[in-house]
C-alpha cells in the first residue's frame, strides 16, 4: 500500500509546502509552496539561509531611499529571493506575503503587490507563478479583487477564519483561499476546555462549510486548508482542492500507511440546501456578519499582529546589517 501523503494526494487533492525552509521542500515533491514572515524569519535564522540575506543587504545598500526605505527594499528583495529558490524546487507556485501592517489598507496591499510582481519579474520569474498573499479582512479582499480584475495577478487571501470572508473572498475572483484550521482548533479549545477528535474538529467543520458552499455554487476560487495541528486534521480535509502542509507533518504523512479516504467532493455539494449569500457590494454587510463571529474577529486580529510583529524582527535584523 502507498504512504499517507501518497494517498493523500490520489483524492485529487494537490500537496503544497508550507515552509520557508526549501531545503527539505523537494522530498516531498509539492505543487506549491507557501510562505509568511514568520516561516522566513525562522529560516533566516539557520546558517544555510545567511547568503540570501547578504545579498538582500547588499542589494539595498546600492539603492537609493533613505534608511528606512532601504529596510524595505531589502524584505521585499529577500522575499522575493527566497520565492526564487522555492521555484527552482516547486513546479507550481509560490506564494508571498504582503506585509500584515497593510491589512487594513486597500492602496498600499495593491502597490506592494504590484511592486513584488516586478521584483520576480525581474528574476525573470512570470506573474503566473506567484500568488500575493494578503490578509482576508475587508481591506485586502477589495485589493485582490483589483489585483485580479485589473492586473491579472493571482491572490491567496490568507487568514481566513468564516464563511463570511470566503464568500467575499470568491465574490472578488480571488485565485485562491487559505481557510485556516488548527488556530481556530486552538480558539475552541481554550474557549471550552475540552478536546476535539477529528470527526468533530471545528477548524476541520469550518474549511468543509467554505469547500461544499464554494462546490455549490460554482466559485473557481481554489480552496487550500491551512493552518494544521495533526495529520487527522488533514486526512480529514483529503478531496481538498489543495492543502498547505508544514514539513513535520508531511513527514508523518510520508511515514505513514494509514488508509486516507476521500472525505470532501465537489459533486455532493451541489445536491446540499445551501443559503447563498452576497458581500462584496455591501461592506457594512460584511462587517456585521463577520463581527457575529467572535472566534474569526480575534483571530484574524491576533493572526495580523502576529505577522506584523515577525516582519519588525525581521526589518530590525535587516536595519542592524544595513548599519554593518
Amino acid at each position: 500500500m502507498s504512504n499517507s501523503l501518497e494517498q493523500l494526494k490520489a483524492t485529487g487533492t494537490v500537496v503544497v509546502c508550507d515552509s520557508g525552509d526549501f531545503a527539505t521542500m523537494a522530498k516531498y515533491k509539492p505543487q506549491d509552496a507557501t510562505t509568511n514572515p514568520s516561516l522566513i524569519l525562522a529560516a533566516t535564522k539557520k546558517p544555510e539561509y545567511g547568503a540570501l540575506l547578504d545579498a538582500a543587504i547588499a542589494d539595498a545598500k546600492k539603492g537609493p531611499g533613505s534608511p528606512e526605505e532601504k529596510v524595505d527594499a531589502a524584505l521585499d528583495y529577500l522575499l522575493v529571493q527566497f520565492g526564487k529558490k522555492i521555484l527552482e524546487i516547486v513546479p507550481g507556485k509560490v506564494s508571498t506575503e504582503v506585509d500584515a501592517a497593510l491589512s487594513f489598507d486597500t492602496k498600499a496591499s495593491v502597490d506592494k503587490a504590484l511592486h513584488i510582481i516586478k521584483l520576480y519579474e525581474a528574476e525573470g520569474i512570470s506573474k503566473d507563478r506567484v500568488l500575493i498573499k494578503i490578509a482576508s479582512t475587508w481591506e485586502g479582499i477589495k485589493a485582490a479583487e483589483i489585483l485580479q480584475r485589473d492586473h491579472g495577478i493571482n491572490c491567496n487571501l490568507t487568514l481566513m477564519f468564516s464563511l463570511t470572508q470566503a464568500i467575499a473572498a470568491a465574490e472578488a475572483g480571488a485565485f485562491l483561499i487559505s481557510p485556516f484550521v488548527g488556530r481556530i482548533l486552538d480558539w475552541f479549545k481554550a474557549h471550552t476546555k475540552k478536546d476535539y477528535s477529528k470527526e468533530e474538529d471545528p477548524g476541520v467543520a469550518s474549511v468543509k462549510t467554505i469547500f461544499n458552499y464554494y462546490k455549490k455554487f460554482g466559485y473557481k476560487t481554489i480552496v487550500m486548508g491551512a493552518s494544521f495541528r495533526n495529520i487527522g486534521e488533514i486526512t480529514e480535509l483529503a478531496g481538498c482542492d489543495y492543502l498547505t502542509i508544514s514539513p513535520n507533518l508531511l513527514e508523518e504523512l510520508l511515514n505513514s500507511d494509514a488508509p486516507v479516504p476521500q472525505k470532501l467532493n465537489a459533486a455532493d455539494a451541489t445536491n446540499l440546501s445551501i443559503e447563498k449569500k452576497t458581500y462584496i457590494n455591501s461592506e457594512p454587510s460584511f462587517r456585521f456578519d463577520f463581527n457575529e463571529d467572535q472566534m474569526a474577529v480575534e483571530k484574524l486580529r491576533e493572526g495580523i499582529s502576529k505577522f506584523a510583529a515577525d516582519a519588525v524582527t525581521l526589518k530590525d535584523i535587516i536595519k542592524q546589517k544595513l548599519a554593518e
